[in-house]
């Protein structure tokens, strides 16, 4: 009986360890799926309408440790939303990125607070450095095509 249950620990443990370095190397395996919202830029004066994209929300710590990292590219008309409990500053790296991103600090009123322009990069990474609750990650241009600036304001539906 003793045998039994050193056996059926080693393998417990075996597994558990299998496991973890899977997660280790591949955090997404953690991710059963994202929440969408539509994000619509809209002019800090006028409230025109300046560009909508669909966003991925990444809600949670693994969803935003993760992020675009496992994406091989992103029309121009998606991105993802990170979605942090308060404001605060932060810091963004192009981790594991196949292609360039507008990473945009959003305050809790949907103000945009900052725009970096990220190109990807190996270590040590840049880190990109803004305030807000929100960060919206889209393809890089994105920002100067549609005219979004710092001031304007981003306009969604939390997931």
């Amino acid at each position: 009986m003793r045998r039994r249950a050193l056996k059926i620990a080693a393998a417990a443990s075996a597994l558990t360890l299998i496991v973890a370095l899977a997660v280790a190397v591949d955090p997404t395996l953690l991710i059963a799926g994202y929440e969408t919202t539509t994000v619509e830029a809209v002019d800090g004066e006028t409230n025109a309408s300046l560009a909508t994209v669909e966003a991925r929300v990444a809600d949670g710590f693994v969803k935003r440790y993760v992020g675009l990292s496992a994406t091989d590219d992103l029309p121009g008309d998606r991105g993802m939303l990170f979605v942090h409990g308060d404001t605060a500053e932060r810091a963004y790296v192009m981790r594991d990125m196949a292609f360039g991103l507008d990473i945009l600090f959003v305050a809790a009123d949907g103000t945009i607070t900052v725009i970096h322009e990220a190109e990807p990069e190996a270590r040590p990474f840049t880190r990109y450095r803004g305030t807000g609750q929100y960060v919206l990650e889209v393809p890089r241009g994105w920002s100067d095509r549609h005219g979004v600036e710092t001031g304007d304001r981003l306009v969604f539906e939390a997931a």
